[in-house]
């Protein structure tokens, strides 16, 4: 089992999958150090979602511990001191350990294999899952219709699987 050490980008609010090319507007002091630091390097950054979007300065406690291992693709500093970020999704992972890296947090990880998902029962679940999303959509006008459009046409089902021992709080 391989692991590598990336510094973390906690993120508010969305999950980034393998595949998945996101902007992101990053402000808090932490994370631009972090993104300061992968942009010295080879530009890998691991994002890992919040349990509480509220949390300002999130530690080890406040992340999942399954996220993404994502490649810096653009960098932009704006104006009033955030950072917007292109980042591609490339591979999932699980965090071994956290450590404060300084003026920024880091976690040694272990990529996960990809699961084969082409199989009936998972081409159901996708099926069953789109449904009930375009539900949803219909339901709450938050949504852009073209999001179910999006959704409808992913056709690499293996990064729809995500465990977490923290999902189920």
């Amino acid at each position: 089992m391989t692991t590598e050490t990336l510094p973390v980008l906690p993120l508010r609010d969305i999950v980034v999958f393998p595949q998945m090319i996101v902007p992101l507007f990053v402000g808090r002091e932490k994370s631009v150090r972090a993104l300061e630091a992968v942009m010295q390097g080879d530009k890998r950054i691991f994002l890992l979602s919040q349990l509480n979007p509220a949390e300002d300065d999130p530690g080890e406690k406040d992340l999942y511990d399954i996220g993404s291992i994502a490649h810096v693709l653009q960098l932009l500093r704006l104006p009033d001191g955030t950072v917007k970020v292109l980042v591609e999704g490339r591979q999932r992972a699980r965090v071994q350990r956290f450590r404060e890296d300084g003026d920024h947090l880091t976690a040694t990880i272990t990529p996960m294999e990809d699961v084969n998902a082409d199989t009936d029962e998972a081409r159901a679940l996708s099926r069953a899952f789109v449904a009930q999303f375009e539900q949803y959509v219909r339901l709450n006008k938050k949504v852009a219709p073209e999001v179910t459009v999006a959704v409808g046409q992913i056709t690499d089902l293996s990064s729809w699987r995500i465990r977490s021992r923290r999902t189920c709080r």
